[in-house]
């Protein structure tokens, strides 16, 4: 069967996905979501995300910034390099903004922007699995499955928002891919102190650990070896707290509990472009990267955002021409080429032992706190996307 056209079709249901759905919809582009998770069947998700103020903004745009998502906000960020020479603070006020970022549950927001959503009248479909993606002109074919059996949809433009990569590698010719060798072990640990707001990224000789404020505790990432998070996950929590602290110190406190305790390996992936018309990839889709700064979520959201954008100036007929699918991935290169080797770089240096390296990291954050202008442009980059 072919079901009716639509403007833009998106294949994955996530926030990044329900983004780009908005973003189009206020462009008046008609857009379906596909998801292939049936909600009753999805299982609970306890991870947390941390937004950048400028993705606090492209939300409020949406409609989709709530009371209900209880942020937390990030009022200050100390890096520091444990035991060794160098450390900065990074600080809202110096950019007049009332936030850095904001820290608050996956869950949370992928419930207000798919509420949104369907608040605003985009067909959301669940249940459906997409097999095939054919590129053309004047449409593109999506194929899916569902439980009444195979379903065709033709659509001007089609946005992969499925991080799955499966799709992302049935529409373009390659995806480069970096095996990081090492796993991120998360988590949520309260300390005895209250955390004043403040997010903490620490360089230890175990790797990097990220303590970002959330509610009354701390959502932490904590990068190390395959080995050593096999061997983490074997602790129970006083055995884990213990080991915590070791690593990361008494900066924040003591640390006095721990749970929802997983882990997940860290790859670096930048997919081509899609091959034929009226296909653009959006969010982890078109670039997976290391979470070291937080930035692939908000890389994420400034693609769905920018697409949005760009279509407000075009006629419908012509959103998944190549000249529009061009002009978005034009548009998107600098941010998203200045955010993988700012988030590539960062885990080169902060991992290596190389003394050279220890010394001139040291240096680098001591410039950082000495130089206020440059630590000003560094947290707009962040903040705002590279070339900002």
């Amino acid at each position: 069967m072919t079901d009716t056209d639509h403007d833009a079709v998106v294949v994955g249901g996530g926030p990044v996905g329900c983004a780009a759905a908005l973003a189009l919809a206020a462009a008046d582009v008609d857009t379906c979501v596909l998801e292939a998770h049936e909600p009753e069947k999805r299982a609970p998700d306890s991870r947390t995300l941390a937004l950048s103020w400028n993705s606090r903004l492209i939300l409020e745009r949406l409609n989709s910034w709530t009371e209900d998502l209880r942020a937390t906000a990030i009022n200050t960020v100390h890096v520091s390099d444990r035991g060794r020479f160098g450390r900065a603070t990074l600080e809202a006020v110096d950019l007049d903004l009332p936030a850095l970022g904001y820290v608050l549950r996956y869950s949370r927001l992928f419930d207000s922007l798919s509420q949104q959503v369907q608040a605003g009248g985009i067909r959301y479909r669940t249940g459906f699995r997409v097999d095939d993606i054919r590129p053309g002109s004047p449409t593109c074919e999506v194929t899916g499955s569902t439980s009444e059996g195979s379903v065709k949809l033709r659509a001007r433009l089609v946005i992969i928002a499925d991080g799955g990569m499966a799709l992302t590698r049935l529409a373009t010719k390659h995806v480069r891919e970096h095996d990081y060798c090492q796993r991120a072990v998360v988590g949520l640990t309260r300390t005895d102190r209250a955390h004043g707001n403040r997010a903490y990224e620490r360089f230890t000789r175990s790797g990097p650990i990220a303590l970002l404020p959330c509610e009354e505790e701390f959502a932490f990432v904590w990068t190390c070896t395959p080995d050593h998070a096999q061997a983490l996950a074997s602790l129970d929590d006083d055995a884990f707290l213990s080991s915590l602290q070791e690593a990361f110190g008494d900066r924040a406190g003591r640390f006095v509990s721990v749970r929802q305790r997983s882990a997940f390996p860290l790859a670096l992936r930048m997919a081509d472009r899609p091959v034929g018309e009226g296909i653009v990839l959006v969010g982890n889709a078109s670039q997976t990267l290391h979470p070291i700064a937080g930035q692939g979520f908000n890389l994420g959201l400034r693609d769905a955002w920018d697409l949005g954008d760009l279509t407000r100036s075009v006629p419908r007929e012509a959103i998944g021409s190549a000249s529009v699918t061009s002009s978005f991935h034009s548009r998107r290169r600098a941010d998203r080429a200045g955010s993988i080797i700012a988030t590539h770089g960062l885990e080169k240096v902060f991992s290596s032992d190389f003394l050279p390296l220890v010394a001139g990291r040291g240096f680098g954050l001591s410039v950082l706190t000495a130089f206020p202008p440059l630590r000003r442009t560094l947290m707009r980059q962040m903040i705002f996307g590279a070339g900002s």
